[in-house]
């Protein structure tokens, strides 16, 4: 009896030494919704690490159908063309983005604001199209996200300020990455990482080890300002880096005040870590236009979610749980 219950454990250790050493690390990048997506998946299995990767990559082209305003069918675009005009009904997880969004609005004072899109959507950084003061004058108004109406009951958006325009760029990705992670782990993966741009979110830690990520430097991309070891947790970055150009020695990028509609100056990068993407990617926009303090502070008082802060003078500032 204690032979076969040695032989029955023997076979047990065999077949799963077996299976770890059949397994390895599977990745995949492309370019969606304006950025670099990287998966990664650890798997004894090729077919599934395949269906996993095609799988996170079909979500990330769904949200970007669904969400760009840059697709003049989506979603998103078709709002922005009518909902100055009239209300207009949306999909459940549109309307539940943006009620999220004007949540975010609220807590973070207005620093978090999707309706910076009404000054923003005249920027072109590939061509170096920035609007005139003329135009971010006469437009500054209609940056508000409290002329975004909505009707939880009909499902319907609508915008009180005909010149109202909305994007998601500070939260689809986040959200978009989240939904990945959600479908690996449905398909019983236990590694991985997802990164879409700036967003990236880790499944598990790296066999044993965490992994090791780095937050760049803004002003050289061949060096890393930190390097984090991290597991299971979500780490985010926004910076003047992304998008941008300069002129007569201004640096013009994509993070927008929604008090000036011109781009914040007072910080280079943010990096917020936390256990939920779409949060951590609206929080680094925010905190970047909140600056220093404000941006601190706000961390300060939200559970659960930490950061670290490049100064425009290059110096280094954590929010208390991460403070060396």
């Amino acid at each position: 009896m204690i032979a076969i219950i040695k032989s029955t454990s023997l076979l047990l250790l065999l077949t799963f030494w077996v299976s770890v050493t059949n397994a390895q690390w599977y990745q995949d990048k492309q370019g969606i919704m304006g950025t670099n997506i990287q998966v990664e998946v650890w798997s004894d299995s090729s077919t599934l690490a395949e269906q996993g990767m095609s799988a996170v990559m079909a979500e990330m082209e769904r949200i970007n159908q669904l969400m760009s305003p840059y697709i003049v069918t989506s979603e998103l675009a078709i709002l922005n063309q009518q909902a100055g005009a009239h209300p207009v009904k949306v999909s459940q997880e549109l309307f539940d983005l943006i009620a999220l969004s004007l949540e975010l609005s609220i807590e973070t004072k207005g620093a978090f604001d999707i309706t910076f899109a009404s000054v923003g959507y005249l920027f072109d950084y590939r061509q170096h199209v920035k609007p005139s003061e003329e135009q971010v004058k006469a437009l500054l108004e209609a940056i508000n996200f409290r002329y975004v109406v909505l009707d939880a009951q009909k499902q319907t958006i609508y915008f009180a300020h005909p010149k109202v325009k909305i994007d998601l760029g500070g939260i689809a990705k986040g959200h978009a990455v989240d939904n990945a992670i959600a479908i690996l782990q449905d398909l019983g993966f236990e590694h991985a990482l997802v990164t879409a741009g700036g967003d990236t979110r880790l499944l598990g830690d790296r066999l044993g080890k965490p992994w090791m990520v780095g937050i760049r430097d803004p002003r050289d991309a061949d060096k890393q300002a930190v390097v984090l070891p991290l597991e299971n947790i979500g780490l985010s970055t926004s910076g003047d880096y992304e998008r941008y150009f300069e002129q007569d020695g201004v640096r013009y990028h994509h993070i927008l005040s929604p008090k000036s509609g011109t781009s914040s100056h007072e910080v280079q990068s943010v990096s917020i870590l936390g256990p939920r993407s779409t949060l951590n990617d609206a929080l680094s926009t925010a905190v970047f236009v909140l600056g220093v303090q404000d941006g601190i502070d706000l961390l300060n008082r939200t559970q659960g979610y930490d950061g670290i802060i490049l100064d425009n003078h290059r110096k280094l500032h954590y929010s208390k749980e991460l403070s060396p």
